[in-house]
């Protein structure tokens, strides 16, 4: 074949894909508020999420970060947003590390509750057009909050355009259940393992 002949094939695939997508995407008609879940033991859960916060900034749009269990470390997004774009996000840090690090139980699961109340309150309001919550899932986890409850807050008091991003390791069934997007961070390798420290800029 030569490389007219080639070229020339290449571009009827092409077109029959274009048409073919097109096709798929004329039916995508609806919006709505998502409910989406990072979850899985690879790095980039709340990385992700937090690109999805920058976007609604770089739109203009106002949204809120709660952050559960996460809160003894200075973080590079919780500096800029809270210097540069507090008028369109608000960032409530509500955690004092991870469990091993506290050693205190009933502070724990007092500092999780009261990082709910505040979810639900951003989230109730529909000036939000998103919320994350931020390491949610370890507190659910360890039942420092009934995912019974959560999962039946969004379904009944969300409204119906704010999207809810939760974030952490092991999203508990129900809640996977009653997302409408759920993505599985898979680590393959991890330079913690090779004796790395978590470092600026890329952990925090």
């Amino acid at each position: 074949m030569s490389e007219d002949e080639d070229l020339a094939r290449h571009s009827m695939k092409m077109a029959k894909k274009k048409a073919a997508r097109e096709k798929i995407m004329a039916t995508k008609t609806d919006e709505k508020g998502l409910v989406i879940v990072h979850t899985g033991k690879g790095k980039g859960k709340s990385t992700a999420a937090f690109g999805m916060i920058f976007r609604h900034i770089a739109h203009g749009r106002k949204c809120a970060v709660v952050q559960f269990i996460k809160g003894a470390m200075a973080t590079g997004e919780r500096n800029l947003i809270e210097e540069r774009f507090a008028d369109l996000c608000e960032f409530h840090t509500l955690g004092e590390g991870f469990t091993w690090e506290t050693q205190d139980k009933a502070r724990d699961i007092a500092m999780a509750k009261a990082a709910w109340d505040k979810a639900k309150e951003l989230i109730r309001d529909e000036r939000n057009s998103m919320v994350l919550l931020d390491e949610i899932n370890i507190a659910l986890r360890y039942d420092y909050i009934d995912v019974a409850e959560v999962v039946e807050f969004l379904e009944s008091e969300k409204p119906a355009m704010t999207h809810v991003v939760l974030t952490g390791r092991n999203a508990k069934e129900a809640l996977i259940e009653c997302a409408d997007l759920v993505t599985e961070m898979e680590m393959v390798k991890h330079p913690f393992r090779s004796g790395i420290k978590a470092q600026i800029g890329v952990e925090y």
